[in-house]
């Protein structure tokens, strides 16, 4: 029993002296974020987290993805459409004033050409927004 004391003693006395040769240091605070001093290049990764993380939809969104379909045939189309918008602003350019139309099921788009001024209007089919796009000195050379 007596032995067991002195091992134990021994043992409180070595970790003792082994413990006054550890140094403590001061905790610094580096912040990750840019927004708050932290690297400028953590920005990137930190919005592609948070996207990634992001389940939330916006419910006025419409998803076009579930329109756009990747079959040979809806291919087929996007390209005719592209086609057929070549040719109809190449026709519209031909005159000093001519006009053309083309409805897909996406988009409405007007063209006149009013004496080199050139008006692109495009209505969304789904939601009614309309965007124009005017370009002066259009065909004129």
């Amino acid at each position: 029993m007596n032995r067991q004391r002195h091992t134990a003693s021994g043992l409180l006395l070595v970790g003792l002296l082994l413990s006054s040769h550890l140094a403590a240091t001061e905790l610094v605070y580096t912040p990750v974020n840019p927004s708050f001093g932290g690297s400028p290049l953590n920005g990137a990764w930190l919005l592609g987290n948070a996207q990634a993380q992001d389940d939330h939809k916006d419910p006025d969104a419409i998803d076009r993805s579930s329109l756009a379909g990747s079959s040979t045939l809806s291919r087929f189309t996007s390209q005719l459409e592209a086609t057929l918008l070549a040719d109809l602003l190449g026709d519209v350019r031909e005159g000093p004033s001519n006009t053309g139309s083309l409805t897909t099921d996406d988009f409405i788009v007007n063209l006149v050409n009013d004496s080199g001024i050139l008006s692109v209007q495009i209505t969304d089919r789904l939601t009614g927004e309309t965007s124009e796009v005017i370009v002066n000195g259009y065909g004129i050379e």
